[in-house]
C-alpha cells in the first residue's frame, strides 16, 4: 500500500490497528506516506482505590489474552486491593495460555505511596485503555487512549460494543494523541486573502518583523504591493 504496485497507486495514508508487526511496518513506511499512530499490543492500565478486585482482574485477564506482548497493569495504593486482585488474577487466568504468558512476562501492581502518585504514574504511562472508579477521577487524567469508568463497565464492552473505535495509542502515544477519529481521514487547508487597504495596515508589521531577520526580499515582497 505505501509503495504502490505495477498495477496500484501508492496511498496517501494508512491507519488501522495491528500488532508488533504491524507497528514495525507503519514505522518502516511513515516516510513513504502518512500514518496514523503505532498501535502496537493490547496495553490496560486500572488506577483504582476502590474497586472490585475480582472484576478488575477478569479486565486484566482479558486484555491480556489479546497477544503474548500485551501489557496488563494495576496501580493502587491500597495493598489489600493490590493482594486480591494478584490472587483473582492467578485464578481466572488458569486455562489461558496466552493470557497466562502475557502476564507473566508484562503483568505488574504498582502500589504507591499516594494517590497522587498513582495518577501521575498512570498519566506517564498512558496506557492504551484505562479504567478509574468514578467520573471524578476524569478530571486529573490526561494521557490514555480511551478510558473506562466504574465498576460496571468492563474493557471487553469498549471492544465490542460501546468503543468509538478499536485502533488506540500504545506505548505512551497518548501522550501526544487519542485515538482514530474522523479528523484522521480529514485534511486542513489554509487560505488568506488580503485587501489593498488591509495590506496597507497590517503590511508594515511585516516588514518590521521581516527586516528585524535580515530577510530583505521579505520584506519587498510586502512592500512592492504597498505603492
Amino acid at each position: 500500500m505505501a509503495y504502490g504496485t505495477a498495477t496500484i497507486a501508492p496511498v496517501n495514508k494508512i491507519v488501522g490497528p495491528g500488532n508488533l508487526y504491524v507497528t514495525a511496518a507503519k514505522i518502516l513506511v511513515s516516510d513513504e506516506c502518512g500514518i496514523d499512530m503505532p498501535a502496537g499490543p493490547t496495553e490496560i492500565t486500572v488506577t483504582s482505590e476502590t474497586g472490585n478486585a475480582a472484576g478488575i482482574a477478569a479486565d486484566l485477564v482479558a486484555q491480556a489474552e489479546h497477544d503474548p506482548e500485551a501489557l496488563a497493569v494495576l496501580i493502587t495504593t491500597n495493598a489489600e486491593l493490590a493482594a486480591s486482585v494478584a490472587a483473582e488474577v492467578k485464578a481466572q487466568a488458569k486455562g489461558n495460555p496466552a493470557a497466562q504468558q502475557s502476564l507473566a512476562a508484562q503483568g505488574c501492581i504498582f502500589v504507591t505511596n499516594t494517590v497522587t502518585e498513582a495518577q501521575e504514574l498512570t498519566n506517564r504511562l498512558a496506557p492504551e485503555h484505562l479504567t478509574v472508579d468514578t467520573t471524578a477521577d476524569l478530571k486529573w487524567v490526561q494521557n490514555a487512549g480511551s478510558v473506562f469508568v466504574g465498576a460496571y463497565t468492563p474493557q471487553s464492552m469498549g471492544d465490542y460494543i460501546s468503543g468509538p473505535n478499536h485502533v488506540l495509542p500504545t506505548g505512551r502515544v497518548g501522550r501526544i494523541r487519542g485515538g482514530l477519529s474522523v479528523m484522521d481521514f480529514v485534511k486542513v487547508i489554509t487560505v488568506q486573502q488580503y485587501t489593498r487597504k488591509g495590506l496597507k495596515e497590517m503590511g508594515p508589521h511585516a516588514i518590521a518583523l521581516a527586516e528585524a531577520e535580515g530577510l530583505i526580499g521579505h520584506a519587498q515582497s510586502v512592500r512592492v504591493r504597498m505603492r
